[in-house]
């Protein structure tokens, strides 16, 4: 029998990476927030690679720092190595990517909901939801719970499905219960649902590997840190990772069973990660490249538990037992988890607005892998924000929408709502015409202003952050009138830093008068000095983009009485319902003709500035 259990303002469905960041956001808002999930001891689960961050989730991860969130910190405090990746190229790819204790980043979050003013976390399967004056979710014990703002952060539970081979089962990730009657509720509640699917390698025992023949990987010293506020945390155990790579003979055997592939036999029906293919679609689409490069990854200081990065596979486990013995150093190894594909339901984004509240169901949020993209570090950013406007909503505040110009958080959301996606979306550095501008090293400077602002980032941070400005500014200013005699010539610092490959270590003897400057100042003063001429042209653009988005377009404008504009172009504003010139600009099929249209519907109406 159904019962009324409590009134709270946000409730998060689900406690994975996007779930955790939208709940903490939504109650140090001060709202009262609940935060549901399957197993409470599994909040904060990393059901893939044990890693945070990497080529552009990195800047993400530190975005996240930057507003307010959690994600960077507890990685920081629970790393095992940690690297730069991208240093052989310039800043805008720099990204930093570690490897992370899987049970200790999943305790840490646990405690840090347990602990937080504001907030309850509850296990519990949501099997109902409904919408009325305010939302209602019902568990499966008929538990009835009344809230202003629902945020949907179901991951890879909804309607869950596991394949190996052709053995398939209802489930959700690591062998936990799918979210199957959800699933049932929000297709009766009419969202726009599809079907997407992702996968993971095996995991080994290392009392098994042969590393003598494998290739190690050491992390960075000292540590990359991704939180700005991270203090030298107690020291952990750097445990190093491995690289190994398959052969011909791996070739020959998966070709040989691909018939035997759920992925290829049309078992699977969900849509796969373009950018995260398994190894037998490696092998499909790169039947010339000799071998594919693996790496073994820790997934903890307690744990003998190695992850194979790029060994995905849904092959039976018998195919995968015949693959691992053709790969040096792993021809005795022991499988303790075998790769297995889940296609799940996830939801079409372009139902959202940029602030991820459906239009057609207000008060109703997404985030995370139900929104259609892939990752930890995406899905926190999305929960991230969704929990600020939830919160904002309720207290009859404006939403925060981040601009993709400054921020790779607003280039994603951008992405999702306006595009939309037809496999799980994966941020990349190339995703963003400003990717110059959007370093993850001056992430604090671009966005801790605004976590500030709302209320996520404490006056001392704060004040960190205007003291680095300050220096750099400083620096900035001495570099230009500081004269050196360096390497037969003179030239002042400024000029010297301007020259390629010249950095401050170079000329540090002769540099006598550099004041004590952290190593972060003098990256900051040395590609804003370097990068000055490209910079410039990337903030130019961004002001344009800033005029075209300040045009706003009604939601509910009729496309198709506008005749002067195509009809694929009528078709697809009408479907993405774009809240601005500069988002109908970004929609595929949306022609700069078609924009000079609306701009001069908008002229015609008044509302054009």
């Amino acid at each position: 029998m159904d019962y009324f259990a409590g009134e709270v303002d946000v409730a998060v469905i689900g406690a994975g990476h996007a779930g955790i960041e939208a709940a903490l956001a939504a109650a140090r808002s001060g709202c009262r927030a609940a935060v549901f999930t399957m197993n409470a001891d599994w909040v904060g689960n990393m059901p893939c690679n044990p890693s945070i961050g990497g080529s552009s989730k990195g800047h993400l991860v530190r975005e996240i720092d930057a507003l307010g969130g959690v994600m960077g910190q507890i990685a920081d405090r629970c790393a095992l190595q940690s690297r730069m990746l991208g240093r052989g190229k310039g800043p805008a790819v720099h990204s930093p990517r570690a490897q992370v204790d899987r049970r200790a980043y999943a305790a840490a979050m646990k405690f840090l909901l347990e602990s937080q003013e504001n907030l309850a976390l509850r296990q519990a399967e949501i099997v109902e939801i409904s919408h009325g004056d305010t939302w209602t979710i019902t568990t499966r014990l008929g538990a009835q719970y009344r809230a202003s703002c629902v945020i949907l952060a179901t991951g890879t539970f909804l309607a869950g499905k596991v394949h190996i081979g052709d053995a398939h089962w209802a489930s959700g990730p690591d062998g936990m219960f799918p979210a199957t009657a959800l699933a049932g509720a929000l297709r009766t509640l009419g969202l726009p649902l599809r079907r997407f699917k992702t996968g993971t390698p095996p995991r080994i025992n290392r009392r098994s590997v042969d590393f003598s023949v494998l290739e190690i990987q050491e992390g960075e010293t000292p540590p990359v840190r991704f939180s700005f506020g991270t203090s030298e945390p107690e020291p952990r155990p750097e445990l190093p990772c491995h690289i190994c790579y398959t052969t011909a003979e791996t070739a020959r055997v998966i070709r040989e069973n691909l018939h035997r592939s759920p992925l290829f036999s049309g078992q699977i029906e969900g849509t796969g990660p373009r950018y995260c293919p398994s190894i037998e679609d490696k092998i499909v689409r790169f039947p010339d490249k000799e071998r594919h490069q693996l790496f073994l990854e820790p997934c903890g200081e307690n744990t003998q538990e190695l992850y194979l990065q790029g060994l995905s596979s849904s092959l039976p486990e018998d195919v995968q037992l015949a693959i691992l013995r053709t790969i040096p150093g792993l021809e005795h190894a022991l499988v303790t988890r075998p790769a297995y594909a889940i296609e799940y339901d996830c939801v079409d984004p372009l139902a959202m607005g940029a602030s991820l509240e459906f239009r057609d169901w207000p008060g109703l949020f997404g985030a995370g892998q139900f929104n259609g993209s892939s990752g930890y570090e995406e899905a926190a950013a999305q929960g991230l924000l969704a929990g600020i406007n939830a919160a904002r909503r309720v207290q009859g505040q404006d939403a925060v929408i981040l601009p993709r110009s400054g921020s790779y958080i607003g280039t994603l959301i951008d992405d999702l709502v306006t595009k939309g996606c037809t496999a799980p979306y994966r941020m990349m550095t190339a995703r963003s015409e400003y990717r110059l501008l959007l370093r993850q090293d001056n992430a604090d400077r671009r966005l801790m202003p605004i976590g500030h602002k709302i209320g996520l980032i404490d006056d001392a941070r704060i004040a960190m952050l205007r003291e680095k400005c300050a220096q750099i500014d400083a620096e900035k200013q001495r570099a230009e009138k500081t004269r050196l005699r360096w390497d037969g010539i003179s030239a002042t610092v400024a000029e010297l830093l301007r020259r390629p490959h010249v950095h401050y270590a170079h000329f540090a003897a002769e540099d006598i008068d550099r004041p004590a400057l952290s190593a972060e100042v003098l990256e900051a003063v040395e590609i804003d000095l370097k990068y000055a001429g490209y910079l410039a042209r990337q903030a130019a653009q961004v002001r344009e983009a800033a005029r075209l988005e300040s045009q706003p377009l009604p939601t509910d404008l009729d496309y198709e009485a506008l005749t002067g504009l195509r009809l694929e172009a009528r078709e697809k504003l009408a479907a993405a319902r774009p809240e601005n010139l500069g988002q109908a600009g970004r929609i595929s099929g949306v022609t700069p003709a078609d924009i000079n249209v609306l701009m001069i519907w908008l002229q015609k109406l008044g509302r054009a500035t």
